[in-house]
């Protein structure tokens, strides 16, 4: 999971949860309830202000403990999904665009909201 990728590296850094915090500029709490695994979907917004802090790329956070490594990752479709949450399309939104492409429904921004 996330969190215990990000405990992980914190620990390797041997920071402090309180520093980890400060330095990424995020919420203690929030970060601590990331790492406990009580909120399991940060934003990429988060993570790239943790990843330089911990010294790691994002996709190194968001990759499986599954042995990948993040050069299987294909660039192009990280950038993609990096692209479509900067514009405000979340994972759900997302999903919902998904349905209807497999009905072969037309989809619009506006619908996927």
């Amino acid at each position: 999971m996330i969190g215990a990728r990000i405990q992980s590296l914190r620990h390797q850094k041997r920071m402090s949860l309180t520093e980890l915090a400060a330095r990424a500029g995020v919420a203690k709490s929030y970060l601590s309830s990331i790492e406990r695994d009580l909120q399991s979907n940060p934003s990429i917004q988060f993570l790239r202000k943790l990843a330089p802090v911990l010294g790691v790329n994002v996709q190194t956070l968001i990759l499986h403990d599954q042995g990948d490594k993040p050069e299987t990752l294909d660039q192009e479709w990280v950038q993609l999904i990096q692209e479509l949450n900067e514009l405000g399309l979340n994972k759900e939104s997302l999903r919902k665009i998904v349905v209807q492409l497999k009905m072969r429904q037309p989809v619009t921004y506006d619908q996927a909201q």
